[in-house]
Protein backbone atom coordinates (compact mmCIF):
# COMPACT_ATOMS: atom_id res chain seq x y z
CA UNK A 1 0.00 0.00 0.00
CA UNK A 2 1.88 3.26 -1.24
CA UNK A 3 1.49 6.60 1.20
CA UNK A 4 -1.38 8.03 -0.49
CA UNK A 5 -3.24 4.76 0.05
CA UNK A 6 -2.31 4.70 3.66
CA UNK A 7 -3.99 8.22 3.76
CA UNK A 8 -7.14 7.55 2.32
CA UNK A 9 -7.58 4.70 4.86
CA UNK A 10 -6.55 6.50 7.46
CA UNK A 11 -9.36 9.07 6.47
CA UNK A 12 -11.79 6.30 6.20
CA UNK A 13 -10.69 5.49 10.02
CA UNK A 14 -11.17 8.45 11.06
CA UNK A 15 -14.34 8.62 9.53
CA UNK A 16 -15.99 6.07 11.46
CA UNK A 17 -13.41 6.90 15.02
CA UNK A 18 -15.22 10.66 14.50
CA UNK A 19 -18.87 8.89 14.25
CA UNK A 20 -18.53 6.84 17.05
CA UNK A 21 -17.03 9.65 18.83
CA UNK A 22 -20.30 11.63 18.13
CA UNK A 23 -22.48 9.50 19.10
CA UNK A 24 -20.31 8.02 22.37
CA UNK A 25 -18.67 11.30 23.42
CA UNK A 26 -15.18 9.29 24.25
CA UNK A 27 -12.85 11.67 25.58
CA UNK A 28 -9.24 11.12 24.22
CA UNK A 29 -6.79 10.58 26.90
CA UNK A 30 -8.45 7.13 27.53
CA UNK A 31 -7.07 5.71 30.84
CA UNK A 32 -7.03 1.76 31.92
CA UNK A 33 -10.55 1.33 32.62
CA UNK A 34 -12.25 3.09 29.93
CA UNK A 35 -13.10 0.20 27.14
CA UNK A 36 -15.69 2.17 24.65
CA UNK A 37 -17.17 -0.22 21.95
CA UNK A 38 -16.82 1.35 18.25
CA UNK A 39 -19.12 -0.41 15.31
CA UNK A 40 -19.67 0.85 11.52
CA UNK A 41 -22.79 2.77 10.53
CA UNK A 42 -23.17 3.71 14.10
CA UNK A 43 -25.67 5.87 12.57
CA UNK A 44 -28.15 2.96 12.73
CA UNK A 45 -28.76 3.21 16.11
CA UNK A 46 -29.03 7.08 16.06
CA UNK A 47 -32.96 8.18 17.62
CA UNK A 48 -33.76 9.77 14.10
CA UNK A 49 -37.10 11.13 15.45
CA UNK A 50 -38.22 13.88 18.09
CA UNK A 51 -40.68 12.30 19.88
CA UNK A 52 -38.62 9.76 21.25
CA UNK A 53 -35.52 11.79 21.34
CA UNK A 54 -37.40 14.44 23.53
CA UNK A 55 -38.42 11.45 26.23
CA UNK A 56 -34.49 10.43 26.57
CA UNK A 57 -34.27 7.55 23.53
CA UNK A 58 -37.32 5.60 25.14
CA UNK A 59 -39.31 3.94 22.58
CA UNK A 60 -39.74 -0.16 22.47
CA UNK A 61 -42.93 0.01 24.44
CA UNK A 62 -44.60 3.92 23.90
CA UNK A 63 -47.55 3.93 22.20
CA UNK A 64 -47.56 3.74 18.28
CA UNK A 65 -46.53 5.78 15.28
CA UNK A 66 -44.95 6.33 11.93
CA UNK A 67 -41.65 5.73 13.53
CA UNK A 68 -41.90 2.52 15.66
CA UNK A 69 -40.11 0.77 13.13
CA UNK A 70 -36.96 1.80 14.42
CA UNK A 71 -38.03 1.38 17.93
CA UNK A 72 -39.85 -1.63 17.88
CA UNK A 73 -41.37 -2.89 14.50
CA UNK A 74 -43.77 -4.74 16.26
CA UNK A 75 -45.75 -1.65 17.76
CA UNK A 76 -47.29 -1.05 13.81
CA UNK A 77 -49.56 -3.61 14.14
CA UNK A 78 -51.45 -1.38 17.05
CA UNK A 79 -51.54 1.73 15.25
CA UNK A 80 -54.89 3.18 15.34
CA UNK A 81 -54.69 5.06 12.29
CA UNK A 82 -55.07 2.89 8.52
CA UNK A 83 -51.90 4.91 6.67
CA UNK A 84 -49.36 7.62 7.65
CA UNK A 85 -45.75 8.99 6.98
CA UNK A 86 -42.92 10.99 8.94
CA UNK A 87 -40.17 12.65 8.14
CA UNK A 88 -37.30 13.87 10.49
CA UNK A 89 -34.22 16.09 10.34
CA UNK A 90 -31.63 16.51 12.58
CA UNK A 91 -28.19 18.76 12.18
CA UNK A 92 -25.44 16.57 13.58
CA UNK A 93 -22.62 17.96 15.38
CA UNK A 94 -23.63 21.44 14.92
CA UNK A 95 -21.59 22.12 17.50
CA UNK A 96 -18.25 21.24 15.39
CA UNK A 97 -19.09 21.06 11.83
CA UNK A 98 -22.12 22.51 9.97
CA UNK A 99 -22.87 20.42 6.92
CA UNK A 100 -23.85 16.90 8.94
CA UNK A 101 -27.20 15.56 9.12
CA UNK A 102 -29.54 12.89 10.10
CA UNK A 103 -32.26 12.25 8.03
CA UNK A 104 -35.37 10.13 8.41
CA UNK A 105 -38.44 9.06 5.98
CA UNK A 106 -41.01 6.45 7.30
CA UNK A 107 -44.35 5.27 6.00
CA UNK A 108 -46.82 2.50 7.35
CA UNK A 109 -50.11 0.94 5.96
CA UNK A 110 -52.87 -1.15 7.98
CA UNK A 111 -53.05 -4.54 5.88
CA UNK A 112 -55.73 -5.43 8.22
CA UNK A 113 -57.31 -5.19 11.92
CA UNK A 114 -54.34 -7.39 12.72
CA UNK A 115 -51.91 -6.68 10.27
CA UNK A 116 -49.43 -3.98 9.31
CA UNK A 117 -46.75 -2.90 6.95
CA UNK A 118 -43.86 -0.40 7.30
CA UNK A 119 -40.98 1.22 5.08
CA UNK A 120 -38.35 3.53 6.18
CA UNK A 121 -35.14 5.10 4.65
CA UNK A 122 -32.84 6.97 6.69
CA UNK A 123 -29.80 8.74 5.45
CA UNK A 124 -26.83 10.02 6.72
CA UNK A 125 -24.71 13.06 5.26
CA UNK A 126 -21.24 13.21 6.89
CA UNK A 127 -20.66 16.42 5.19
CA UNK A 128 -18.23 17.53 2.44
CA UNK A 129 -14.02 16.37 3.00
CA UNK A 130 -10.98 18.57 1.59
CA UNK A 131 -8.35 16.09 0.55
CA UNK A 132 -4.61 16.27 0.12
CA UNK A 133 -2.27 14.17 -1.39
CA UNK A 134 0.61 13.40 0.08
CA UNK A 135 2.73 16.76 -0.62
CA UNK A 136 0.00 18.53 1.07
CA UNK A 137 -1.66 19.74 -2.15
CA UNK A 138 -5.63 20.03 -2.22
CA UNK A 139 -6.80 17.28 -4.38
CA UNK A 140 -10.97 17.61 -4.38
CA UNK A 141 -13.19 17.77 -1.92
CA UNK A 142 -15.39 14.20 -1.49
CA UNK A 143 -19.09 14.47 0.47
CA UNK A 144 -19.35 11.03 1.87
CA UNK A 145 -22.43 9.20 3.27
CA UNK A 146 -24.82 6.30 4.34
CA UNK A 147 -28.06 5.34 3.84
CA UNK A 148 -30.55 2.65 4.86
CA UNK A 149 -33.64 1.24 3.42
CA UNK A 150 -35.98 -1.24 5.10
CA UNK A 151 -39.36 -3.21 4.62
CA UNK A 152 -41.41 -4.09 7.92
CA UNK A 153 -44.15 -6.42 8.77
CA UNK A 154 -46.06 -6.47 11.96
CA UNK A 155 -48.68 -9.03 13.33
CA UNK A 156 -51.06 -9.74 16.14
CA UNK A 157 -51.12 -12.46 17.75
CA UNK A 158 -53.76 -11.76 20.18
CA UNK A 159 -55.84 -8.69 21.54
CA UNK A 160 -52.26 -7.90 23.78
CA UNK A 161 -49.31 -9.36 22.08
CA UNK A 162 -48.03 -8.71 18.67
CA UNK A 163 -44.52 -9.26 17.02
CA UNK A 164 -42.35 -8.05 13.90
CA UNK A 165 -39.26 -8.59 11.62
CA UNK A 166 -37.81 -6.15 9.75
CA UNK A 167 -34.87 -6.69 6.49
CA UNK A 168 -32.94 -3.80 6.15
CA UNK A 169 -30.26 -2.74 3.05
CA UNK A 170 -27.63 -1.16 4.83
CA UNK A 171 -24.72 1.23 2.30
CA UNK A 172 -22.13 3.20 3.27
CA UNK A 173 -19.38 5.00 1.12
CA UNK A 174 -16.93 7.16 3.68
CA UNK A 175 -14.28 7.27 0.44
CA UNK A 176 -16.49 8.92 -1.70
CA UNK A 177 -14.90 8.88 -5.47
CA UNK A 178 -11.18 9.28 -3.95
CA UNK A 179 -8.71 8.38 -6.76
CA UNK A 180 -5.42 6.34 -6.09
CA UNK A 181 -6.70 3.77 -3.56
CA UNK A 182 -8.06 1.13 -5.89
CA UNK A 183 -9.11 -1.20 -2.66
CA UNK A 184 -11.13 1.19 -1.08
CA UNK A 185 -15.14 1.15 -2.17
CA UNK A 186 -18.60 1.61 -0.22
CA UNK A 187 -19.55 -0.92 2.16
CA UNK A 188 -22.80 -2.92 2.44
CA UNK A 189 -24.66 -5.19 4.42
CA UNK A 190 -27.72 -6.61 4.84
CA UNK A 191 -29.85 -6.95 8.41
CA UNK A 192 -32.87 -8.19 10.24
CA UNK A 193 -34.66 -6.38 13.11
CA UNK A 194 -37.14 -8.87 15.46
CA UNK A 195 -39.89 -7.06 17.95
CA UNK A 196 -41.68 -8.39 20.21
CA UNK A 197 -44.70 -6.41 21.58
CA UNK A 198 -47.34 -6.72 25.00
CA UNK A 199 -50.21 -4.17 26.28
CA UNK A 200 -52.55 -4.16 28.69
CA UNK A 201 -55.70 -1.71 29.45
CA UNK A 202 -56.60 -1.82 32.56
CA UNK A 203 -58.76 1.04 35.19
CA UNK A 204 -56.39 2.15 38.09
CA UNK A 205 -58.17 4.29 40.83
CA UNK A 206 -61.16 5.11 38.25
CA UNK A 207 -58.94 6.32 35.35
CA UNK A 208 -58.30 4.30 31.97
CA UNK A 209 -54.50 3.20 32.16
CA UNK A 210 -52.20 1.07 30.03
CA UNK A 211 -49.04 -0.65 30.89
CA UNK A 212 -47.26 -2.41 28.02
CA UNK A 213 -43.81 -3.68 27.60
CA UNK A 214 -41.34 -4.18 24.49
CA UNK A 215 -38.24 -6.16 23.41
CA UNK A 216 -36.35 -5.19 20.46
CA UNK A 217 -33.24 -7.03 18.02
CA UNK A 218 -32.01 -4.76 15.38
CA UNK A 219 -29.24 -4.75 13.36
CA UNK A 220 -28.41 -8.41 13.38
CA UNK A 221 -26.42 -8.59 10.29
CA UNK A 222 -23.41 -9.47 8.48
CA UNK A 223 -20.28 -6.95 8.94
CA UNK A 224 -19.70 -4.20 6.57
CA UNK A 225 -16.33 -3.50 4.69
CA UNK A 226 -14.99 -0.80 3.14
CA UNK A 227 -11.79 -2.75 1.46
CA UNK A 228 -10.90 -6.15 1.62
CA UNK A 229 -12.68 -8.79 3.23
CA UNK A 230 -10.48 -9.24 5.80
CA UNK A 231 -10.84 -5.92 7.40
CA UNK A 232 -14.39 -6.41 8.07
CA UNK A 233 -16.30 -4.55 11.14
CA UNK A 234 -19.24 -5.34 12.93
CA UNK A 235 -22.68 -3.28 12.32
CA UNK A 236 -24.27 -1.99 15.57
CA UNK A 237 -26.72 -5.06 16.58
CA UNK A 238 -28.23 -3.92 19.65
CA UNK A 239 -30.84 -5.64 22.12
CA UNK A 240 -33.76 -2.93 23.68
CA UNK A 241 -35.87 -4.09 26.59
CA UNK A 242 -38.25 -1.24 27.99
CA UNK A 243 -42.11 -0.65 29.59
CA UNK A 244 -44.52 2.28 29.34
CA UNK A 245 -47.18 3.17 31.62
CA UNK A 246 -50.08 5.36 30.38
CA UNK A 247 -52.68 6.65 31.87
CA UNK A 248 -55.95 9.35 32.11
CA UNK A 249 -55.45 12.20 34.86
CA UNK A 250 -58.95 13.10 33.39
CA UNK A 251 -61.19 13.43 30.65
CA UNK A 252 -58.34 16.02 29.00
CA UNK A 253 -54.65 15.37 30.18
CA UNK A 254 -52.88 12.29 29.83
CA UNK A 255 -49.27 11.30 31.13
CA UNK A 256 -47.20 8.46 29.94
CA UNK A 257 -44.20 7.26 31.70
CA UNK A 258 -41.41 5.33 29.71
CA UNK A 259 -38.02 3.14 30.71
CA UNK A 260 -35.93 1.57 28.25
CA UNK A 261 -32.71 -0.55 28.52
CA UNK A 262 -29.84 -0.90 25.44
CA UNK A 263 -27.07 -3.10 25.58
CA UNK A 264 -25.03 -3.39 21.78
CA UNK A 265 -24.53 -6.44 20.97
CA UNK A 266 -20.67 -5.92 19.66
CA UNK A 267 -17.32 -7.53 20.64
CA UNK A 268 -16.21 -5.84 23.97
CA UNK A 269 -12.75 -5.22 22.58
CA UNK A 270 -9.90 -7.31 24.47
CA UNK A 271 -7.25 -6.22 26.97
CA UNK A 272 -3.93 -6.60 25.10
CA UNK A 273 -0.64 -7.62 26.79
CA UNK A 274 2.06 -4.85 26.49
CA UNK A 275 5.93 -5.07 27.07
CA UNK A 276 8.10 -2.32 29.41
CA UNK A 277 7.34 0.49 27.40
CA UNK A 278 3.48 0.26 26.72
CA UNK A 279 3.64 -0.81 23.43
CA UNK A 280 1.34 -4.34 22.23
CA UNK A 281 3.07 -7.26 22.04
CA UNK A 282 2.59 -9.55 19.09
CA UNK A 283 2.96 -13.58 18.80
CA UNK A 284 5.07 -15.23 15.88
CA UNK A 285 2.60 -14.97 13.30
CA UNK A 286 2.33 -11.14 14.07
CA UNK A 287 -1.03 -11.11 16.31
CA UNK A 288 -1.97 -9.19 19.18
CA UNK A 289 -1.31 -11.07 22.44
CA UNK A 290 -4.68 -11.08 24.40
CA UNK A 291 -4.52 -10.96 28.16
CA UNK A 292 -7.94 -10.50 29.02
CA UNK A 293 -11.56 -11.22 26.99
CA UNK A 294 -11.81 -12.85 23.64
CA UNK A 295 -10.65 -12.34 19.95
CA UNK A 296 -13.24 -9.29 18.76
CA UNK A 297 -12.32 -10.83 15.25
CA UNK A 298 -15.44 -13.26 15.65
CA UNK A 299 -17.55 -14.70 13.69
CA UNK A 300 -21.28 -13.19 13.34
CA UNK A 301 -23.05 -15.26 15.51
CA UNK A 302 -20.03 -15.57 17.76
CA UNK A 303 -19.44 -11.82 18.08
CA UNK A 304 -23.12 -10.57 18.40
CA UNK A 305 -24.65 -13.47 20.69
CA UNK A 306 -21.14 -14.00 22.87
CA UNK A 307 -20.84 -10.07 23.34
CA UNK A 308 -22.82 -10.86 26.63
CA UNK A 309 -19.67 -13.02 28.13
CA UNK A 310 -16.42 -11.08 26.65
CA UNK A 311 -15.89 -8.40 28.48
CA UNK A 312 -12.46 -8.29 29.66
CA UNK A 313 -13.02 -7.20 33.73
CA UNK A 314 -16.08 -9.93 34.00
CA UNK A 315 -19.46 -9.25 34.92
CA UNK A 316 -19.06 -6.07 36.31
CA UNK A 317 -17.79 -4.75 33.09
CA UNK A 318 -20.51 -6.12 31.31
CA UNK A 319 -23.12 -4.49 33.36
CA UNK A 320 -21.53 -0.89 31.84
CA UNK A 321 -22.39 -1.35 28.70
CA UNK A 322 -25.82 -0.85 29.82
CA UNK A 323 -27.71 2.42 29.27
CA UNK A 324 -30.51 3.58 30.43
CA UNK A 325 -33.37 5.78 28.99
CA UNK A 326 -36.38 7.35 30.92
CA UNK A 327 -38.91 9.71 29.56
CA UNK A 328 -42.50 11.26 30.61
CA UNK A 329 -44.56 12.57 27.88
CA UNK A 330 -47.78 14.93 28.96
CA UNK A 331 -50.75 15.20 26.46
CA UNK A 332 -53.81 18.04 26.70
CA UNK A 333 -56.52 16.83 24.64
CA UNK A 334 -54.43 14.62 22.23
CA UNK A 335 -54.00 18.58 20.66
CA UNK A 336 -50.21 19.39 22.60
CA UNK A 337 -47.81 16.82 24.12
CA UNK A 338 -45.10 17.98 26.31
CA UNK A 339 -41.98 15.79 26.69
CA UNK A 340 -38.66 15.21 28.76
CA UNK A 341 -36.39 12.45 29.54
CA UNK A 342 -32.75 11.19 30.57
CA UNK A 343 -30.38 9.35 28.61
CA UNK A 344 -27.51 7.69 31.19
CA UNK A 345 -24.18 5.96 29.91
CA UNK A 346 -21.51 4.34 32.11
CA UNK A 347 -18.20 6.56 32.19
CA UNK A 348 -16.12 3.71 31.00
CA UNK A 349 -18.49 3.12 27.81
CA UNK A 350 -18.63 6.52 26.49
CA UNK A 351 -19.96 8.48 28.94
CA UNK A 352 -23.14 10.18 26.96
CA UNK A 353 -25.71 11.57 29.91
CA UNK A 354 -27.96 14.09 28.73
CA UNK A 355 -31.38 15.64 29.32
CA UNK A 356 -33.91 16.05 26.73
CA UNK A 357 -36.89 18.16 26.38
CA UNK A 358 -39.87 18.59 23.49
CA UNK A 359 -42.86 19.41 22.91
CA UNK A 360 -45.65 18.12 19.83
CA UNK A 361 -48.50 19.52 17.97
CA UNK A 362 -51.54 17.53 16.28
CA UNK A 363 -54.73 18.61 14.50
CA UNK A 364 -56.45 16.37 12.12
CA UNK A 365 -54.48 14.82 9.95
CA UNK A 366 -50.95 16.82 10.68
CA UNK A 367 -48.57 16.49 13.45
CA UNK A 368 -45.37 18.70 14.01
CA UNK A 369 -42.87 17.13 17.21
CA UNK A 370 -39.15 19.07 18.26
CA UNK A 371 -36.83 17.72 20.07
CA UNK A 372 -33.51 19.13 22.24
CA UNK A 373 -30.34 17.66 23.91
CA UNK A 374 -28.73 19.06 27.19
CA UNK A 375 -25.45 17.18 27.72
CA UNK A 376 -24.53 17.10 31.37
CA UNK A 377 -21.01 18.09 31.17
CA UNK A 378 -19.18 21.31 28.62
CA UNK A 379 -18.14 21.39 25.02
CA UNK A 380 -20.10 17.69 24.05
CA UNK A 381 -20.05 17.08 20.71
CA UNK A 382 -23.91 16.64 20.79
CA UNK A 383 -24.71 20.02 22.83
CA UNK A 384 -27.92 21.27 21.04
CA UNK A 385 -28.95 18.73 19.17
CA UNK A 386 -31.69 19.25 17.46
CA UNK A 387 -34.71 17.22 15.69
CA UNK A 388 -38.24 18.16 14.25
CA UNK A 389 -40.64 15.82 12.59
CA UNK A 390 -43.67 16.23 10.36
CA UNK A 391 -46.37 13.59 10.95
CA UNK A 392 -49.30 12.98 8.41
CA UNK A 393 -51.67 10.34 9.70
CA UNK A 394 -54.90 9.39 7.59
CA UNK A 395 -57.68 7.18 8.50
CA UNK A 396 -59.35 4.92 5.75
CA UNK A 397 -61.57 6.43 3.81
CA UNK A 398 -60.43 9.48 4.05
CA UNK A 399 -61.69 10.80 8.19
CA UNK A 400 -58.95 12.50 9.85
CA UNK A 401 -57.08 11.45 12.93
CA UNK A 402 -55.24 12.86 15.45
CA UNK A 403 -52.25 10.70 16.98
Amino acid sequence: MNHLEKKIFTILLVLVTFQSVGQSSFISGQDSLRNPITVAVPFLNFAPDSRASAMGDVGVATSPDANSVHWNNAKLAFIDTDMGFAFSYSPWLGNIVDDMSLNYLSFYKKIDQTQAFGASFRYFDLGEIALYDEFANPNGVENPSELAFDGTYSRKLSERLSLGVTLRFIWSNLAGNITGAPDAKAGTSVAVDFGVFYTKPFILSGKNSELSLGAHLSNIGQKITYSAESNENFIPANFRLGSAFKTDLDPYNTITLAFDINKLMVPTPPIYQTDGSGNIETDTDGNKIIAKGKDPDRSLLSGTFGSFGDAPRGFKEELQELTYSIGAEYWYRDLFAARAGYFSEHKNKGDRKYFTVGAGFRYQIFGFDFSYLIPKGQNHPLADTLRISLLFNLNQGGEETSE
